[in-house]
């Protein structure tokens, strides 16, 4: 019984945090009581501060789940690309900027948390390790390659917050991924 209980439970924060997630997408951190993710999960109040202790932990939550699903779709497109190094990198980047595009990575990831989280634990979110990897498959040397990921992973963020802030989104990410595309053939070359 204790596992069909643990289960229970899991799913039950899975549902909170997913509900949570959908929530600040749409409205921003601020604008969201924990009473709105309850009734949007069909929980408690006090399910919510069991399963995340208080509104700040479920935006943690939801902040790691979203990376997460982020860092795998890049993991994913780099895999899918073919063994080549440069290509992976390449790939992998322009995955990053079309996941980090949509609602809710932009608003979660790269407006509220930030603010909410603090610099230094979003900056621990964001590890870039997948970047500096690819990058040093792709042949930058390890002096130049921290300074490099740094960089690149700016590009790309300060690219994203554009993207969403312009009349026609779909039409910037194509000209933000041009831009990636002349930025990465120069630094690999």
């Amino acid at each position: 019984m204790p596992r069909s209980s643990a289960a229970d439970a899991a799913r039950t924060a899975e549902r909170i945090r997913d509900c949570a997630l959908n929530l600040f997408a749409e409205h921003g951190y601020s604008a969201v009581a924990l009473e709105d993710v309850a009734h949007a999960a069909q929980v408690t109040r006090g399910a919510v501060y069991h399963h995340f202790r208080n509104k700040d932990g479920l935006f943690r939550a939801v902040a790691r789940h979203l990376h997460e699903t982020v860092a795998s779709r890049v993991a994913a497109a780099a895999e899918a690309s073919g063994p080549d190094p440069k290509l992976q990198l390449k790939s992998g980047s322009h995955a990053f900027l079309e996941a980090i595009t949509e609602a809710a990575p932009a608003r979660i990831l790269l407006i509220d948390a930030p603010a909410i989280m603090g610099w230094q634990e979003w900056r621990s979110l964001d590890s870039q390790e997948l970047l500096g990897e690819a990058l040093a498959a792709a042949g930058i040397e390890q002096q130049r390659g921290h300074a490099m990921t740094a960089l690149l992973s700016g590009a790309m963020n300060e690219a994203a917050l554009w993207v969403v802030h312009q009349d026609s989104p779909a039409a910037a990410l194509e000209t933000a991924l041009e831009g990636l595309d002349h930025l990465l053939t120069s630094l690999l070359r």
